[in-house]
């Protein structure tokens, strides 16, 4: 019973690096699904505010886009005095994905250059998480990355998104 009341907190804690801001399913003129010409087995989203493409199997051929925020801290001597940093997250969302059985989306953070090595040097905190975001790529502009502990509830189609990114599906351009 302590173990999952342990589970339970981390999992609030975890998801307090979230907030579920500006929600938009739709795809606007910056964001275009298409079917790839060199496999016709594949749909690639394209993000041309932000500047990458991400390639899904075909069977997600009809996904949403969710666009939500992240939101980070970056401590002072005196907590009263941390500095706020935010940022967009886009979720490409499994159009198989419902109320009843939600599915994992997979979620993309962006990020300025200079919040992604405020990351690293571990400067900038997001989540409860001991570790941070995971590299997807990177722009002129902006870094692409993966939330720490994103699959920690272990919905249904976690592991094929886990073999989707696995095959290295970001490509950024400027």
């Amino acid at each position: 019973m302590t173990k999952l009341l342990v589970l339970v907190l981390l999992a609030i804690i975890s998801l307090g690096g979230c907030t579920n801001k500006n929600e938009d399913n739709s795809k606007s003129q910056n964001q275009t699904e298409s079917v790839s010409s060199a496999d016709s087995n594949s749909v690639v989203y394209t993000n041309k505010q932000y500047g990458f493409q991400f390639s899904l199997p075909a069977s997600w051929r009809g996904y949403t886009i969710h666009k939500t925020n992240w939101q980070g801290y970056v401590p002072d001597e005196n907590s009263a005095n941390d500095k706020k940093e935010t940022g967009p997250i886009i979720s490409i969302r499994d159009p198989r994905w419902t109320e009843q059985t939600p599915r994992q989306d997979i979620p993309i953070m962006v990020l300025t250059e200079a919040q992604w090595t405020s990351i690293q040097e571990e400067k900038l905190f997001i989540g409860a998480a001991p570790f941070g975001p995971s590299l997807l790529g990177q722009n002129e502009k902006y870094v692409f990355a993966l939330p720490a502990r994103y699959n920690f509830s272990y919905p249904a189609g976690y592991e094929e998104v886990d073999q989707i990114l696995q095959n290295d599906p970001l490509k950024a351009f400027n």
